[in-house]
This record gives C-alpha cells, structure tokens and sequence, in this order.
C-alpha cells in the first residue's frame, strides 16, 4: 500500500505553525527530503553583511562548469535583492556546532545589522568575487549569478542557479571522509515528515551524516 497525494492540499494535514503551508508546499512535508544546510552570504546595499541561513538546494555540473542550484529563496529577503545588484554570493559550509550561531542571524536580521556581528562570525573576503565569506566555515564557494527565475510565477520565491568559480577548504577536511562526514561535517535539514495517516505534523530535524559504505 502507498498513500497518494495529490497536487490539492490534503484537509486533513495540521500545520505545525499557522503560516506553514502557506510558505511552504504540502509535498515538502509529503516527502520530506533532506537538503545540505549552509550560510548564503552577501552584501547588503548599506555596506553591511548579510546572512542566510538556507537548504532547498544541490550541486552538480559536468567538465565546463560547476553550478549551485538553490530552490526556494523569497524574493522579498535582503539576500535576493542583494544577488540580483551584486551578481555574486559566497556559500559557506559550517558543522552543526555553528546551528545556533546561524539561528542568531535569523532573528537579527534587519537592514542596518551586521549579521557577521549577530552570528559572531569572522568576515573574511572572498577571492574572486565581491562578497562575504565566514573564516570559520570548511568550505568557502565563491559563485556568480548565472540565472533568477521564479518557478511558480507566484512572486513568492526563486530558484537562483549560481556558476562557482572558486573554492577554499580548510586544511584539516581537504583528505579523506572524517571531518567532512559527520558532526564537524555538512549538516542536513529534514524538513518535518507529515503523517501521512492523521495528517499530525512534526517538528524540522538536523541531522549529520554517517557513511555506510563505499562505493
């Protein structure tokens, strides 16, 4: 047997707070597919830096280039605006030590904050483009706006494809798989698994990765 879901939001799902399913679709919950999570960092027009938390997001290219393709980011937020003037963005990786740091700049986010300061980040430059890097992050990618679409047509969100043209790695991740995979590794956000039976809602999980086997 498998539950079947439908485009028409199921009645019978509870958000878990009252705008969920406003902001979100019921097939994230549905599905709930866990993405890397990671600082997105740019400057703001006022010369402040600014952070953004973020998931929603993957990575891939072929021999010509290599792109972040980042799903779900609100066209209203400092972090857009500042994409679209800049044509650039700096994505930091930081272990899950970092996850409350990272909550601080969700909650002092105004225009005329140092979001670096809120988070208590160390700002350092990115090398090949105009932009923020946080020092304490094991992986810095340096990316260029390659395209802004809103996929829905909503005016809500936008899908932002950036082409990274540079990436530094802390000395102590660049061999093997320890540091990079587990908790002083990428972390992941689960986005809360709906039951698909009472339609309860859960609660959003982070989680750390663990290898099972090599391939």
């Amino acid at each position: 047997m498998k539950f079947e879901i439908s485009r028409d939001f199921p009645t019978y799902f509870r958000p878990a707070y009252p705008e969920e399913f406003e902001l979100f679709s019921h097939f994230e919950t549905t599905a709930a597919i866990p993405t890397a999570l990671f600082a997105l960092t740019t400057w703001k027009e006022n010369g402040k830096p600014n952070v953004c938390f973020h998931a929603w997001s993957c990575f891939h290219g072929d021999k010509t280039a290599f792109f972040a393709v980042m799903g779900n980011l609100y066209q209203h937020t400092h972090t857009y605006a500042n994409i679209l003037r800049e044509r650039c963005f700096c994505i930091n990786f930081l272990p899950i030590r970092y996850y409350d740091r990272l909550v601080d700049t969700i909650q002092n986010n105004a225009y005329d904050m140092d979001e670096f300061q809120a988070g208590g980040f160390s700002l350092s430059e990115a090398k090949t483009i105009h932009a923020p890097a946080i020092e304490e992050a094991f992986i810095n990618m340096e990316c260029t706006l390659k395209s802004a679409q809103d996929l829905s047509g909503a005016g809500s969100t936008a899908m932002i494809v950036g082409e990274v043209q540079h990436i530094s790695v802390a000395e102590e991740y660049a061999q093997g798989y320890e540091r990079r995979y587990g908790r002083d590794g990428f972390m992941l956000l689960i986005p809360a698994p709906q039951d698909l039976r009472t339609g309860a809602p859960a609660q959003s999980a982070i989680a750390t990765l663990r290898i099972e086997r090599l391939d």
